[in-house]
């Protein structure tokens, strides 16, 4: 009906125009039969009365989009939140969560350094013997929490052969050793810590605990909770215990001992003046001059072997200077950390090392006692016995 009416309404204007007066181009008018003076001429005309527009008709129709299906959406919503949760947040959260107890919920998958072939010691010091008897000649130790390559157990005497993570093999005892490695795993815990104490005690709780173990200088624990002036660390055994943070050493756990000054390596040797002094010992119990320097190098971030041997090849060598009259030595070549090489009193022309001395001071070396008994600071000039039997000094602090 709507098409109808706009048709008639079409006839109806075109009989209109045939009897309006129209302009020419002459200027002459000209009308319809039915014009009259002055009639509808100009008036203007009301398109929606003329074509019927309404608000429908003036609509643009409009094309249609294409749309996804909107349980296709829903789905890849989905998915996309998935993949949000288990990828892109265990990736991120780590980050904001690192060393707080929280951390503990949010890590995952960590990355485990040792297998079954790995033994991790759990007493504060094992002897490493030259052969599986308590007789023979003791190499070296290792510290608690120090992870060993297991060799065999086919021994004697309940030992078992096993090799340092520095490559020396040697025997200890079985109990000494522990299989489970949790506790020097580094990926799962929070801190590490070394211990830079001459000893430190662990805890059984953070105040007014038990004893559960003494470690030494240079033993190197892993951490989890961290209070005012205390950690929790996780023992070899299987045990937690409480340590202070006093005499401690706070790194992440993938990181090194930062290198220091001479100095403090100088402080960390002179803790065990009048220590008892063990062949190959580490700790303050009984230490050799090789193990002090081990150790002291160790907390101080410079990494030396153990045995004497080793030591003699580390750093770098110093030229001796001597006075061009006399010949006599300058006390001042040795410097203070030097690391002094000394031959058989009884064998001045070997080249083989006797035993070590730490410089101190101009002057001073830190040695073993004459009596074979103690570690003590000994004095020695340009005439000293002790200038005629240096092989070598070696400077691994710059």
């Amino acid at each position: 009906m709507r098409s109808d009416s706009r048709w008639f309404k079409q006839i109806k204007l075109a009989f209109s125009r045939m009897f309006h007066k129209k302009n020419r181009d002459d200027g002459v008018f000209t009308g319809g039969i039915f014009d009259e003076p002055g009639g509808e001429y100009g008036k203007a005309e009301d398109l929606a009365d003329v074509w019927s527009l309404d608000k429908a008709d003036s609509r643009v129709t409009e094309v249609q989009k294409k749309r996804w299906p909107r349980f296709v959406i829903a789905a890849a919503g989905f998915i996309i939140i998935l993949l949000f949760v288990f990828l892109v947040l265990p990736r991120v959260l780590p980050r904001f969560f690192k060393n707080t107890d929280i951390a503990l919920f949010v890590e995952v998958d960590p990355k485990l350094i040792y297998d079954d072939t790995y033994r991790v010691v759990q007493v504060s010091a094992s002897s490493v013997m030259s052969d599986d008897d308590v007789t023979s000649r003791r190499i070296t130790q290792v510290l608690m929490n120090e992870p060993v390559h297991f060799l065999s157990d086919d021994c004697k005497n309940g030992y078992v052969l096993i090799r340092t993570m520095d490559n020396i093999v040697g025997y200890v005892k079985a109990d000494d050793l522990n299989t489970d490695m949790s506790s020097c795993e580094p990926d799962l815990h929070l801190f590490k810590l070394v211990v830079a104490d001459i000893s430190k005690r662990v805890m059984s709780h953070a105040s007014n605990g038990t004893l559960i173990a003494e470690v030494t200088m240079n033993t190197v624990l892993y951490a989890d909770v961290k209070r005012d002036g205390v950690y929790q660390v996780q023992l070899p055994n299987g045990e937690s215990g409480w340590i202070s943070s006093n005499g401690v050493i706070e790194l992440q756990t993938d990181e090194e001992t930062a290198v220091v000054g001479v100095r403090y390596f100088v402080s960390s040797a002179l803790t065990m003046v009048n220590s008892t002094y063990l062949n190959g010992g580490l700790t303050k119990r009984g230490i050799s001059i090789n193990g002090l320097a081990y150790v002291a190098a160790g907390v101080n971030g410079i990494k030396i072997p153990r045995e004497l041997s080793g030591q003699m090849k580390c750093g770098q060598e110093v030229q001796l200077q001597y006075d061009a009259v006399t010949g006599d030595l300058l006390l001042d070549s040795i410097m203070p950390g030097d690391l002094v090489f000394l031959c058989d009193p009884y064998d001045k022309t070997s080249k083989t090392p006797y035993e070590l001395a730490i410089c101190t001071e101009t002057g001073v070396l830190l040695m073993r006692a004459p009596t074979g008994t103690s570690i003590r600071l000994c004095t020695f000039d340009s005439s000293s016995d002790i200038v005629s039997r240096i092989i070598t000094v070696r400077r691994v602090f710059s």
